[in-house]
């Protein structure tokens, strides 16, 4: 296997001139997201860049207080950016959310890092990327999954309320609703499963393969990765929303929404 390819700065630079055809297709399509998007791209690379003298440090001075503390700022970051969507929600329904997605993310990492690949769970070179893959799908997932829930709640809140007037169990009317948001969260992970190695080579399997690996060792990896991200979603959305919903009803059966 040939050693991948380094690349200089000049022709790296050279990758966003695509964003000029982006930026030209928004504006031909008239979607004012412009700045949005040269925003999103200069906060990705300068955190990227960051991330990567922190891991590179982190790397050549490995120490489990550092991977321990990197994979905790990944958690918070994580539970702040869900919860930063989701302010309909109310304080114990957020402290489910954040529980789930904490205590998922984390147990899914040591299980995937431990058991599955059978290495020291503070080794950085494996816990760092992994749990990011992860935690970050975790995030979209129950992000996506809160978004419909209460989007849902919101768009039948005036249905919601005659049912509870007639004498409706509020379990039965917000139930539906519970399983509509868990399904929409896990449809992407699972399309994504379908297409992949036929449609797809995924990042996981990609950086790999370029860095030297044997395809066979990228594919367990990246099988083993997909399995563990489509049950960390699944567990975590399940738990945030199966619990969490029961916080909108009191004991005399009234809905609160906030």
């Amino acid at each position: 296997m040939n050693s991948i390819i380094s690349m200089n700065v000049g022709r790296f630079s050279l990758i966003y001139l695509l964003l000029i055809v982006v930026l030209i297709i928004m504006k031909k399509a008239r979607i004012n997201q412009s700045k949005l998007l040269v925003v999103a791209s200069i906060r990705m690379s300068v955190q990227l860049v960051l991330a990567g003298f922190v891991l590179t440090w982190i790397f050549e001075n490995p120490h489990p207080l550092l991977t321990v503390g990197y994979i905790v700022s990944m958690v918070i970051f994580a539970i702040h950016r869900v919860l930063s969507k989701c302010k309909l929600l109310n304080k114990r329904f957020k402290i489910i959310v954040a529980l789930s997605l904490a205590g998922t993310g984390i147990s899914l990492v040591v299980y995937f890092v431990a058991v599955v690949v059978g290495i020291n769970i503070f080794n950085p070179q494996y816990t760092i990327p992994i749990s990011g893959m992860i935690i970050a799908n975790s995030m979209t997932g129950v992000g996506l999954g809160l978004q419909s829930f209460t989007n849902s709640i919101k768009t039948n809140r005036a249905r919601i309320e005659a049912l509870i007037n007639i004498g409706a169990n509020p379990k039965e009317i917000l139930l539906p609703f519970v399983n509509s948001a868990l399904e929409t969260a896990l449809l992407p992970t699972m399309n994504s499963m379908i297409g992949m190695g036929i449609i797809s080579l995924p990042g996981m399997m990609t950086g790999q393969i370029l860095s030297g690996t044997l395809p066979k060792t990228a594919i367990l990896y990246q099988i083993a990765i997909m399995i563990a991200i489509c049950t960390s979603v699944c567990i975590t959305v399940f738990a945030s929303l199966y619990l969490g919903y029961r916080t909108l009803y009191n004991k005399r059966c009234q809905i609160t929404f906030s």
